[in-house]
């Protein structure tokens, strides 16, 4: 396909999205589907395109003053992708499947210097307007900056898998990528995000996943997997395991060593995770499904016990944009009545003077600060672990860091270069407790 004919895909997927309500990627797997002559690149190219409409979708449509299709694409392409509407217009007019040629009205928009001038906060920050108050909560005067970084596309992270493997074996074996060093994590790589029609790489197909060498994670999931601070030779239970990401991490940290239980209530997220123990070399965690009576055994026995709570997912906004604008506030307060259970629950299984570890990948404060404030009220048997003696602790040599708020940290993406994570480390009183 030619740049134009790709253009064209874009805004009829996007249409399709807007009038049938689906999410991005249920919409480009159909395009793919009813098109089969498009090839892998022509749907990395297309893809890209259209993420990149949603990610930035409300200040696209200010600067257009128009939410269709072609407006949000080819203010993409002008504004993001670097073309000119000169380049555009005769890529047009050689291509018989191209869109219409662009219209003097459209090229005074796509020209404009202040495309966002007289834009609300909201717009700038590509933030539905009912969230606004939250994240000024959480990040003060610098919200919409904090915002607009969940709005750029994410790099490609990885975990080395120091049970098989080391960082510098890995990075060997993707050196056409150029994967560098992330910035915080130890054993994490970093590839650098994508541009314009470029593709991101399968690093699946590559020897060092296939034997069980590295993992894809993001460095903020293995930032907060390490200040879990799991000693080799602990009881430690993941208590929301799902396909087992912190699972694998906290086993490495363990060294294979003590025992590591995964627990989920769903028993389809967490099916995947004994293929992946077993491509991890992984030998310490015990895999304990909902079934009635499972974890009775490990009440009170639990030196931590990790909850990796289910949430908004606030803070995936960079690789789940869609998410940003089917968020409701039902939907927030359904999660935040689920996590007050889970930790309720999963409190019961921490032995006395063991730690409760929280973790979100949110950044609201309902799912967060106030969710762990609201617990240590209610439970009166917990309380807080200094967060950032732990972080000067597990990384000093860090020139990033967090943001701290008494009770846990936050990373993201302007912070800490991160997906967005909220974490929590609580205590829980014994006899010698005062």
């Amino acid at each position: 396909m030619r740049l134009s004919g790709r253009i064209a895909a874009a805004m009829e997927i996007i249409d399709n999205m807007a009038v049938r309500h689906r999410p991005v990627s249920l919409a480009l797997r159909d395009w793919g589907q009813a098109n089969r002559f498009a090839g892998s690149k022509d749907r990395a190219a297309i893809g890209n395109l259209v993420y990149d409409v949603v990610r930035r979708r409300a200040s696209h449509a200010h600067a257009m003053q128009s939410d269709s299709g072609r407006a949000l694409v080819l203010s993409v392409m002008v504004r993001d992708w670097g073309q000119s509407v000169e380049q555009l217009n005769a890529a047009f007019a050689e291509d018989k499947f191209a869109p219409d040629t662009i219209s003097a009205s459209e090229q005074k928009l796509l020209n404009k210097k202040k495309p966002l001038a007289g834009a609300s906060d909201h717009i700038k920050a590509n933030l539905p307007e009912w969230l606004v108050p939250a994240f000024k909560k959480s990040f003060g005067k610098n919200w919409v900056e904090q915002s607009e970084a969940l709005s750029l596309r994410p790099p490609l992270d990885m975990r080395v898998n120091t049970l098989k493997s080391d960082t510098k074996k890995v990075q060997k074996s993707l050196e056409r990528f150029s994967p560098a060093l992330t910035v915080i994590a130890a054993s994490g790589l970093r590839i650098a995000p994508s541009v314009r029609d470029e593709r991101t790489p399968n690093v699946q197909v590559n020897e060092a996943f296939l034997k069980g060498g590295m993992e894809i994670q993001d460095e903020g999931s293995q930032i907060v997997s390490a200040l879990c601070a799991p000693m080799p030779g602990a009881q430690v239970l993941d208590y929301c395991a799902g396909a087992g990401g912190k699972t694998l991490a906290l086993a490495a940290l363990m060294q294979n060593k003590g025992q590591l239980f995964a627990h989920d209530t769903d028993r389809n997220r967490l099916a995947p995770i004994f293929d992946r123990l077993k491509r991890a070399g992984v030998r310490n965690v015990q895999v304990r499904g909902p079934q009635p009576g499972s974890m009775d055994n490990l009440v009170a026995k639990m030196d931590k016990v990790v909850v990796d709570a289910p949430c908004t997912g606030t803070g995936t906004w960079r690789r789940h944009p869609g998410a940003k604008w089917r968020l409701s506030e039902t939907q927030l307060q359904k999660r935040v009545g689920e996590q007050a259970e889970i930790l309720d629950k999963a409190g019961e299984f921490v032995v006395p003077g063991g730690e409760l570890v929280y973790i979100t990948c949110s950044l609201l404060p309902e799912e967060n600060h106030q969710q762990v404030e609201a617990f240590i009220k209610r439970s009166r048997i917990f309380f807080p672990i200094d967060i950032e003696a732990r972080w000067n602790e597990v990384f000093p040599k860090a020139k990033q860091k967090p943001l701290f708020d008494g009770l846990g940290a936050t990373l993201s993406p302007l912070t800490t270069g991160t997906d967005g994570f909220y974490i929590s480390l609580l205590k829980k009183k014994d006899k010698s407790t005062p």
